[in-house]
């Protein structure tokens, strides 16, 4: 893949009160209480501009998209967002905790030539067409690249991470901020000429997967189509090498609701067909119910086993596929046919619920809960009072099942994978 360095416009600690109170999650896991959160952090805060308010007086002259492009020009304007005097590539480093254990994971920005899939670039997940839309607006309004698009790349001898390490030892780092989950992040700027070159060359003949930021992506190879705007040809990109000790993928659960005539006794039934399950009662002792299941899905995915759990307010169900004919309907390869997500997808919630395409873009069926923090733990209080059916318990994706799908040019489904810690918008921005 084609990358090059670029000179980022980034927060200007000298006029901002707090480079990382002006930095946010990416805006589509921003939901309005966050939001609130954030406008109230900073009023130079990004969020103003990846995911601003909209007004009941707002129309086609003055809306979010038109106020983002105002926030923007001034912030420049007053010096709060300042322009780099040199070609760079940055180091971002993120340090984290999860269940005790304590990672770091370390990748670079760019810009990366943009390229239609299967050139160089591949996806691996679907997207929906309004996201897209909504991030198509914004680009029109403000002609600038806010949001990463996460990549991963293949490099055993691990060039670019060796260049990072030793940066990190010898500079000091251009922004340094914790965030609400406790994730530490950092930027370092690589302005070496040399090791600029470095990463260019090591890059020029890799294959670029995409990790997080599908919507991202197509809506930029679509502005660039548009437009044809020569600087729009190149992307902001964060790119991370699969060989990077602190890549962790997590599950992505599912929330079930809305379906009518749900009934887990009947969907026991109708799964002994194809699989096996193993009935966890947790009248007495929930916690241990639990935990039991979980004991279960470790073993599952230690040796590469589909399964997932079930838990419905009363029961613990683990659920494990015996019978791969149950996949020959699926019109997919056999390396999508070995994803957990697809079985779930395919044989369990559209086979047997009816649960279709359809309903899985208008998420009127499911809502997909990443499993960190206190999200499960309020998931599953959903269904004990009632407001959801049941919670499918999912195994994470191995990042090799990710690469053998994507070689295969097919996607998963949605939220397929859930790559902890999300990485920050606002720490460097691309105007085109």
């Amino acid at each position: 893949m084609e990358i090059k360095s670029f000179k980022a416009y980034r927060f200007n600690s000298d006029v901002v009160a707090g480079v990382g109170k002006c930095i946010s999650p990416p805006y589509d896991v921003i939901n309005s209480v966050q939001q609130n959160l954030l406008y109230g952090r900073s009023s130079h805060n990004i969020v103003r501009i990846i995911k601003g308010k909209t007004e009941s007086t707002d129309s086609d002259s003055n809306n979010q998209y038109t106020r983002a492009a105002g926030f923007l020009n001034e912030w420049i304007k007053a010096g709060a967002l300042k322009q780099d005097s040199a070609e760079a590539i940055y180091a971002y480093v993120q340090n984290f905790d999860i269940a005790g254990t304590t990672y770091q994971r370390s990748g670079f920005v760019s810009l990366g030539r943009l390229k239609d899939f299967g050139s160089g670039v591949q996806p691996h997940e679907k997207t929906l067409d309004g996201p897209k839309a909504d991030r198509l607006n914004l680009m029109k309004a403000t002609a600038a690249q806010f949001g990463q698009i996460f990549m991963l790349f293949d490099d055993a001898e691990k060039i670019a991470d060796k260049i990072i390490d030793s940066t990190v030892a010898a500079k000091e780092s251009a922004s340094d901020f914790v965030d609400d989950e406790n994730v530490r992040h950092r930027l370092y700027i690589i302005d070496d000429t040399s090791d600029i070159k470095a990463i260019v060359n090591m890059m020029a003949d890799k294959q670029a997967l995409i990790a997080d930021g599908h919507h991202r992506y197509e809506t930029a190879l679509n502005y660039w189509k548009q437009t044809k705007n020569p600087a729009a040809e190149y992307r902001m990109m964060t790119f991370v090498n699969m060989y990077n000790e602190g890549l962790v993928v997590l599950p992505t659960h599912r929330l079930l609701g809305n379906l009518e005539s749900y009934n887990t006794d009947n969907l026991v039934v109708s799964l002994q067909k194809y699989f096996s399950v193993t009935k966890f009662e947790c009248t007495s002792d929930k916690a241990k119910a639990k935990s039991l299941m979980d004991k279960k899905l470790a073993e599952a995915f230690a040796a590469g086993e589909n399964a997932f759990g079930i838990y419905d307010g009363k029961s613990f169900y683990y659920v494990e596929l015996k019978d791969k004919t149950a996949l020959d309907n699926v019109d997919v390869s056999d390396a999508s046919k070995s994803l957990g997500v697809v079985v779930l997808h395919s044989a369990i919630l559209d086979d047997i619920l009816g649960i279709d395409q359809a309903a899985l873009t208008s998420e009127s069926n499911l809502e997909y809960v990443k499993d960190i923090g206190d999200a499960v733990a309020e998931a599953m209080a959903k269904v004990d009072s009632g407001q959801k059916q049941a919670l499918f318990f999912m195994n994470s994706t191995p990042v090799e099942q990710v690469k053998a799908v994507a070689v295969e040019n097919e996607k998963m489904p949605q939220k397929s994978t859930f790559f902890y810690p999300k990485i920050f918008t606002g720490l460097t921005i691309n105007k085109l």
